[in-house]
């Protein structure tokens, strides 16, 4: 797990707005009879409708897609009862997956009580709020009785993810890896280390499944739950065994199923060395398992083995069920989540493991073919089909056991409704960041005497994204380390100007003369070039010396092209570069293009323009839709930037007709779909979704996407420069430490490109 300082986390939930969430308007109110519509007059009527018919509160309400994550702090993660406030973190947190993943509204609610009977009253009182409530951090065996008292008593989703979550996503790991083993639930024996919420939570349903109670023994901080001890309390009886064994070490003896929900390092080689032929070991502490991956593997080389950890096969991670389990409750309206519900979402999870995997999420984890197997047994949080193969099973569950107040009758809308449901600009950047973190590259950060630049730097080593290489006055550079307690340590740092780096400099020089000597260079000049840290860095990457480049930030953007053009150059391909920013916008990513090298680009540029960012973007695991802007449609003027855009099309049309492009047209229609195809029917774009312009010119690309910063309309990342041999990427001048992490992690992806002979 990427390591996060104290002032990391404090700085991302104190900088700008403070926390993680925010309510936002889905409706307008700009003018004064939208807010005579919002609120009074017209709030009267859906009231007035709302007292006549309860259920109406789902039309004219928030209700049907707002859960309530709900907490009074007793159980917060692994830090213990902090109580209701230190907790809100922690539910903000809950929020943010729920939306990100699932579209699911929420509001957080944090009930400073640890009274079961005020909770669970505190609790049904604010339920008409919402349509459905998610459980979070409450303490055994308190959470026990909230749950099963609110879940008689409401008629909405109730659910608490601490229990439910865990054994719903290691129950699909279990029924996939028995059935790699060729084994049978109602043969299996399994041990359960811990007797919290989430153990019995998970033991229940694997029993559920198949698993028969007398082959179950469960484990506490004690000893094994037996019929000797009487020290056990009414939740834990459930789960006492006859057999006459006290320890841990003697109920792994031929087990074949080990489940760990309790404490690192309970489990050693010899304990899984004593288990059944083909052992399945789910060690689910967090974040140290109760065994390491690699002990168990080294101990039992049959070992199927899950952990919670994201930096080996087969995570246990909640995201996987919660979002959509709930989702599929809220689009029926489902009175409840019963246990049909989970074991529906416990074997959709574990079908979508078997299924082909798609290549962006191949991609995203930077793999050749994930496929069903021993390290493939649990599909990957990043996994986009998670909504349309979850949310459904549930969602039928719900009609087959009578509790969906709305049944869904279209499951192909319904599956496009869910695919629509989610903008990807947040996909992409996850998807971006975990394909970097599988092959992070050695990245030249030029600019290391800069704190925004240190501090990116000391992100990317954290998230393991690349291998910075810092350049700059050695000195200088470690007191700002020490200064600002950075975390730099084993990152190398090089003075371009140091006696130590004569001999590189000469052979560096060496190498730009050959290049230069004809366009007027002199031996001398290049060694004063090669002093320059944007040189020197640049070549750096020339050599093989570093794999990737970026500055920019302190320098003018033609102080760092002029470089690049005279060490690297373009592609063997093009005969250009072009500059591109992608715009995280509530519809989805957005790519424009060209917004920073060619100033009035002919046709032949344009159409070189759009490939190469055509290739870019597929880099990203997206399929590129791009429309061509100008201020006509389709020849309506002839003449300037419009026809110098119309042959452009043509070129694209006759010799690259499988790239989805098409124009000229006003941006109106480029990004308004519906009166694009009923002004223009014959359009190649009919039927998609525009996520890429293609500007005419320098000045309208570069001042679109300015704009599109200024006015919040989105996150700007860029720009990225593409058409370049080896991978340089220049930075805005000013970056923040965010805007330079997204830039390293870009140069990262076209490395690993580059690597792979994939880049254009």
């Amino acid at each position: 797990m990427a390591k996060i300082t104290k002032d990391d986390a404090l700085r991302y939930h104190s900088v700008g707005r403070p926390g993680k969430i925010e309510v936002v308007p889905t409706k307008p109110y700009s003018t004064q009879r939208d807010l005579a519509l919002a609120y009074s007059p017209g709030v009267a009527d859906p009231c007035l409708e709302i007292e006549k018919n309860p259920k109406d509160a789902y039309k004219y309400t928030a209700k049907g897609n707002l859960v309530a994550v709900i907490s009074n702090g007793t159980a917060v993660l692994g830090l213990g009862n902090l109580g209701a406030l230190a907790g809100k973190p922690v539910m903000e947190g809950k929020g943010l997956l729920f939306k990100i993943f699932a579209d699911v509204d929420v509001f957080d609610i944090e009930v400073d009580t640890t009274d079961i009977d005020k909770f669970v009253e505190t609790v049904k009182e604010i339920s008409p709020t919402f349509g459905g409530i998610n459980l979070e951090d409450i303490k055994a065996p308190e959470c026990f009785e909230i749950e099963k008292r609110l879940k008689e008593e409401l008629d909405i989703p109730i659910m608490h993810d601490d229990q439910h979550g865990t054994a719903i996503i290691s129950a699909a790991g279990i029924v996939n890896a028995l059935e790699l083993v060729n084994k049978k639930l109602e043969d299996v024996k399994l041990v359960v280390s811990g007797a919290g919420a989430s153990a019995m939570a998970c033991s229940r349903l694997i029993m559920s499944l198949g698993v028969k109670p007398e082959h179950v023994i469960m484990c506490d901080s004690k000893g094994v739950l037996n019929e000797e001890r009487d020290n056990i309390n009414k939740y834990k009886k459930e789960f006492v065994t006859k057999r006459k064994i006290s320890t841990l070490e003697e109920a792994m003896v031929d087990a074949d199923i080990f489940l760990g929900l309790s404490a690192k390092d309970i489990v050693n080689k010899n304990m899984v060395k004593s288990m059944a032929k083909d052992p399945i070991v789910f060690a689910m502490a967090n974040p140290d398992p109760e065994i390491s991956y690699d002990d168990a593997k080294d101990a039992r080389p049959d070992v199927i083995m899950a952990t919670g950890r994201s930096d080996y096969p087969n995570q246990v991670n909640n995201v996987l069920g919660f979002p959509y389990i709930f989702r599929g409750a809220l689009d029926v309206k489902a009175t409840g989540i019963n246990e049909e519900m989970k074991k529906a979402a416990v074997y959709a999870i574990a079908s979508l493991a078997k299924m082909d995997v798609p290549e962006d999420v191949n991609t995203a984890y930077n793999a050749k073919n994930l496929k069903f197997g021993m390290d493939y047994i649990i599909p990957k949080p990043l996994d986009p089909r998670l909504i349309t193969v979850v949310a459904p099973a549930v969602a039928k569950a719900a009609m087959e056991t009578n509790i969906a107040q709305e049944p869904i009758t279209d499951w192909d809308a319904y599956k496009v409704e869910l695919e629509n449901r989610l903008g990807h600009g947040n996909k992409l950047i996850r998807d971006v960041n975990e394909k970097a973190r599988q092959n992070p590259k050695k990245v030249v950060f030029a600019e290391a005497t800069n704190f925004n630049v240190l501090k990116a730097a000391q992100v990317v080593v954290h998230e393991k994204l690349a291998k910075p290489i810092l350049l700059g006055n050695v000195e200088v550079i470690n007191q700002l380390i020490e200064d600002n307690q950075l975390d730099l340590k084993n990152v190398p740092i090089i003075d371009t100007r140091c006696k130590e780096e004569g001999p590189r400099r000469e052979r560096y020089a060496k190498v730009l003369w050959e290049k230069r000597k004809r366009k007027g260079l002199t031996f001398e000049e290049a060694q004063e070039l090669i002093f320059n840290k944007n040189y020197f860095g640049i070549m750096m990457v020339e050599t093989g010396d570093a794999d990737a480049f970026i500055s920019g930030t302190t320098a003018k953007y033609a102080q760092i092209m002029k470089p690049t053009l005279e060490i690297i150059g373009t592609h063997p391909k093009y005969n250009h570069m072009a500059g591109m920013h992608l715009i995280m916008s509530k519809r989805g990513p957005l790519f424009f293009a060209d917004t920073t090298v060619n100033r009035q680009p002919c046709a032949e540029t344009i159409v070189e323009t759009t490939l190469l960012t055509a290739a870019t973007i597929k880099k990203y695991g997206i399929e590129p839709v791009m429309a061509m802007v100008s201020y006509s449609n389709f020849g309506s003027v002839k003449g300037g930037s419009p026809e110098r855009v119309q042959d452009a099309v043509k070129i694209l049309h006759e010799k690259y007709p499988e790239i989805i492009v098409d124009g000229e047209m006003q941006a109106n229609f480029a990004f308004n779909q519906k009166n694009r195809e009923k002004q223009f029917p014959f359009t190649k774009l009919k039927g998609k979704k525009v996520n890429t312009i293609i500007f005419p010119n320098l000045s309208t690309g570069n001042a679109s996407y300015k704009m599109m910063q200024e006015l919040g309309e989105g996150e700007v990342i860029g720009p990225v420069l593409m058409g370049i041999k080896k991978p340089i990427q220049i930075l805005q001048i000013e970056s923040s430490v965010r805007e330079i992490v997204y830039m390293a992690t870009i140069a990262v992806i076209d490395a690993q490109c580059i690597e792979d002979d994939d880049c254009y």
